[in-house]
């Protein structure tokens, strides 16, 4: 399995901290930010179909999953590209209180999905809902108010004319573990019962 992280540009924004630690096994935590300021076959034009009921998934293979949109129930192809991972120092930045941001970074999600069928969307996405970041397999705490159209990043919000072969890149900022040994982009398309899709990537390569 490859594993790749790349290093993001340090934060900018202050943060109010809402809650910064986290309980292993989920939960809906949150940290609160100002947005001033995140194997499958190869060669073949359709990728190979994702486990019918989540798993651990390579790199390169894509899930394929249905949600329910304002206009009907859309088919969309995930794949994570990479994990932005910060230094402890700059997710210190990023929190308004450093004293609970102590041992913590910022782990920001690079996830590109692709609409693979029914209605187009015109009025945002949902998709995006689903995706969890997770560190030794325990759930960060959301940054609210982290710039999800930074550069390289679209606002799934601002998605008004979302067609069927058309793809965004929507980011998901986590506070989570320093020293973390993988960190996991998890996508599950049933919420409440499914199991999640779960990618893997190794920290130490930021």
């Amino acid at each position: 399995m490859r594993t790749h992280t790349t290093r993001p540009a340090p934060a900018a924004a202050v943060a109010v901290l809402a809650l910064a630690l986290t309980a292993c096994g989920g939960g809906d935590d949150t940290a609160d930010a100002k947005s001033t300021a995140p194997a499958g076959q190869k060669g073949r034009d359709t990728p190979p179909p994702s486990p019918a009921s989540g798993g651990d998934m390579d790199l390169d293979e894509p899930a394929m999953g249905k949600v329910a949109e304002d206009p009907g129930t859309v088919t969309y192809e995930i794949l994570p590209l990479k994990v932005d991972v910060s230094t402890e120092a700059e997710a210190a930045k990023a929190i308004s209180e450093p004293s609970k941001a102590k041992g913590m970074v910022l782990a920001t999600a690079r996830v590109k999905y692709t609409h693979k069928g029914g209605p187009a969307l015109t009025d945002g996405s949902d998709v995006h809902d689903a995706t969890t970041v997770f560190a030794d397999g325990q759930r960060g705490s959301v940054l609210i108010g982290a710039a999800e159209d930074a550069p390289g990043c679209d606002d799934p919000y601002d998605v008004d004319a979302w067609r069927e072969g058309e793809t965004h890149v929507f980011c998901e900022t986590y506070v989570v573990q320093a020293n973390a040994e993988s960190i996991e982009v998890h996508w599950t398309e049933d919420e409440v019962d499914g199991e999640p899709y779960i990618w893997k990537f190794d920290p130490k390569n930021a």
